[in-house]
């Protein structure tokens, strides 16, 4: 071992003397124990993301030999970007962790923090599909959760966009979103690896302005606890939580009254006198399977929930999916006509 790697992994040490096992997510350290196959921690360089590498490392050193970081350079900050992904490739070596790095190719053009994310992402899928890996982790803490509930709150969520990020979230393939740290606020993680003398990259950008997340960490969060005068973040949390909760309940209820795959013909006699919350689910399920996933505006989605919860005779538009129509107390899709073609 080099001197670098040893003072990495005093490093880590000390990190998860001030931070032990019991302080992570119970639900992520569930998964963890049935976790098998490679582990993919993602690793910007910031302080969130370098104490999730440096706590999953030190608590899990049976998992050591399958752990492999994975690093996105998006190219959107010129040489601060490029040292940014050296600074990950020397931890990454010190801990004998292997490092994946991905880059924004030049001709790719990422116009919003949405397509930023989904380019990162994109990548990440691609390595943990190429290690046939099934767990990503990742280091959102608190500090996410109250912003991501504003966030979704400006949409107008529900209750499953509001219970967002959850600890474990599956994904499609049999794959898992792991987030050990959501009950940490990020303040208490800086203040952590200050103590253990562990310096992270800084990402300017998270300092302006040109973001609505940006905006809220920076303005809104800080206001609204000062308004508060209590731990505003702990609440969010917590909110999150039973929002997790109340979301799993219905999505069962959801379950119990439709099943998992609602049939093509929905008779509407099964969602008699159900709340309006489950029949939503039901609604959005059988939606979802038809082909094309007709993308409907909130307007008809709530128009056609509407005739559905009052079992009343209706025909509305699905786009190029044609017309979903209830009749005689059955919801089904009425495919659009073709014209003939007339033979000269």
């Amino acid at each position: 071992m080099n001197a670098a790697g040893s003072v990495w992994q005093r490093r880590a040490a000390r990190l998860a003397g001030a931070c032990p096992l019991d302080r992570l997510h119970p639900a992520v350290r569930s998964a963890a124990a049935r976790l098998r196959g490679p582990w993919v921690v993602a690793f910007s360089g910031g302080a969130d993301s370098l104490a999730l590498l440096l706590l999953v490392w030190a608590h899990f050193p049976e998992a050591r030999p399958r752990l492999h970081a994975v690093h996105f350079n998006h190219r959107l900050r010129g040489a601060a970007a490029d040292r940014d992904e050296a600074f990950c490739r020397r931890v990454g070596a010190a801990l004998g962790v292997r490092l994946h790095v991905g880059r924004r190719r030049q001709t790719q053009v990422l116009r919003s923090e949405t397509a930023a994310r989904e380019a990162r992402f994109a990548y990440f899928d691609r390595v943990l599909a190429r290690l046939g890996a099934k767990a990503l982790w990742l280091g959102h803490q608190q500090n996410d959760v109250a912003e991501s509930l504003l966030l979704r709150l400006a949409r107008g969520s529900g209750t499953g966009g509001l219970a967002a990020p959850r600890p474990v979230q599956p994904m499609r393939g049999g794959r898992v979103h792991l987030r050990p740290l959501l009950d940490l606020p990020h303040a208490g993680l800086e203040a952590w690896l200050r103590a253990a003398r562990i310096s992270w990259r800084e990402d300017a950008t998270n300092a302006t302005g040109d973001h609505f997340r940006n905006r809220l960490r920076r303005e809104v969060i800080p206001a609204w606890a000062q308004a508060a005068d209590r731990d505003v973040l702990a609440g969010a949390a917590r909110s999150r939580e039973l929002l997790a909760e109340d979301d799993a309940a219905l999505e069962s209820w959801a379950d119990s009254a439709a099943g998992r795959v609602p049939p093509r013909r929905l008779e509407l006699a099964r969602l008699q006198g159900l709340p309006l919350a489950v029949v939503r689910r039901v609604v959005q399920r059988w939606l979802l399977r038809l082909p094309g996933r007709p993308d409907l505006s909130r307007q008809a989605v709530a128009a056609l929930l509407a005739a559905v919860h009052a079992g009343r005779a209706t025909r509305q538009s699905l786009g190029a999916a044609g017309f979903a129509v209830i009749k005689g107390g059955v919801l089904h899709v009425q495919r659009p006509r073709t014209r003939r073609r007339k033979i000269a």
